[in-house]
């Protein structure tokens, strides 16, 4: 009986092993990301198709948020700087759940404050915030509602991670980020 025992227990403990590491890509979602053009915080276009073939790492902020966006702009900046630190090649998109008042300038002079490198980090706007609210319900599954008793946007706050072929395979806390489990994700995405 304990023979067994420990043998149902080994091979238990290498299945789970096996489905742990290893590399392998992220599938936990599949939520095909919508068609889009909109402007960046450098005022020029950015689409779906430019970023057709790379990985990349998105997340819903706005500039005039009292809550958690300073925080999750925070912990963007830090994934951006692990992800370069590791190799891992990844886009950073940021879109604006405020697009009224989240204009290109507006949008770059904030995420200047936290370091953002822009030559892989794009703050997106330049829509409405019907356009915005249905594209993120769409493409990541999130509500974007704003809030009737303040000025504020209520919004997920996840960073979600895209493969090359623009589908969302994984989601993560943005308040408190699993840094090196996303680098590995991004990792295995790129092999």
């Amino acid at each position: 009986m304990k023979k067994w025992s420990l043998t149902v227990i080994a091979f238990g403990a290498l299945l789970m092993f096996a489905a742990c590491g290893g590399g392998k890509a992220p599938d936990q979602l599949n939520y095909k990301v919508g068609p889009f053009r909109f402007t960046d915080q450098g005022g020029g276009q950015m689409a779906l198709e430019d970023l057709n073939g790379k990985v990349w790492v998105a997340h819903f902020i706005f500039t005039h948020c009292t809550t958690v966006c300073p925080g999750l702009t925070s912990n963007m900046s830090q994934l951006q700087k692990k992800l370069k630190e590791q190799g891992a090649k990844a886009e950073i998109v940021t879109f604006s759940v405020d697009p009224e008042r989240d204009s290109p300038e507006a949008l770059k002079a904030y995420l200047s404050k936290f370091q953002a490198d822009f030559t892989n980090w794009h703050a997106l706007t330049g829509y409405s915030f019907e356009d915005i609210r249905k594209f993120a319900g769409q493409s990541f599954k999130i509500a974007v509602e704003k809030d009737t008793s303040s000025d504020q946007v209520i919004h997920g706050t996840s960073f979600y991670l895209v493969n090359r072929a623009g589908t969302v395979v994984a989601r993560y806390d943005g308040e408190e980020p699993p840094y090196d489990q996303i680098v590995k994700d991004v990792l295995a995405l790129n092999k």
